[in-house]
């Protein structure tokens, strides 16, 4: 098993924190959300607890915690935060270190630093977290393409929503990447339905 893995996505709002949380529980990893955007709700880090609550895991605070939640280059600029990429270095830890990177693989931290760039600094293969709806082959795939440009690993691929098989083969054929199955969408969404589903349908034998 690796020392870690970056966990990304093709976009906000697709399950990826939900899928980072069912890995963290499944590995008994660490996580680690780097940079915050967004304060008014529950955080990514904040859901990340809730649904490991009694599982055998460790939580990281986030280096940045920013009030606005947009990419997080523009929440910096808007809360006059200044982001050291000191602060960024990947935290020390003796468990599997989950990463959860904020929204897309091209989503900037700063006006000089995309995702990707960074987590090619992180030197971790990275999961991609699609959704299934329409537009996912393409979101996808480009995704794989920008990760790969810059020679990052890729350790698979994971789908949240409902069952795309055209998709789902598409992403697959052309992707070149494990697919490490489909996380469904879970109503309601507890410790127990995640832990439960996350066994059922994700290929964890598949990371290397």
């Amino acid at each position: 098993m690796s020392r870690g893995f970056i966990v990304t996505g093709t976009d906000t709002g697709i399950g990826k924190t939900v899928f980072a949380a069912g890995l963290t529980g499944a590995l008994g990893a660490a996580y680690w959300k780097p940079v915050q955007s967004g304060l008014e709700d529950e955080t990514d880090t904040e859901a990340i607890a809730r649904l490991n609550a009694g599982r055998d895991v460790a939580i990281i605070r986030e280096a940045y915690r920013l009030v606005t939640p947009c990419s997080p280059h523009e929440a910096a600029r808007i809360d006059g935060v200044a982001i050291d990429l000191a602060r960024l270095a990947l935290p020390k830890t003796e468990r599997t270190l989950i990463v959860e990177g904020a929204g897309g693989a091209l989503v900037p931290y700063t006006d000089d630093l995309l995702a990707a760039d960074l987590f090619a600094k992180w030197g971790l293969p990275a999961i991609v977290v699609a959704r299934t709806a329409l537009g996912t082959i393409s979101h996808t795939l480009l995704t794989l393409e920008a990760l790969r440009m810059r020679d990052i690993p890729i350790a698979g691929v994971a789908f949240v929503g409902e069952e795309e098989p055209v998709a789902q083969a598409a992403i697959a054929h052309f992707g070149q990447a494990p697919m490490l199955g489909r996380l469904p969408l879970l109503d309601p969404l507890t410790v127990e339905t995640l832990q439960t589903a996350f066994a059922a349908n994700i290929q964890l034998d598949l990371l290397a």
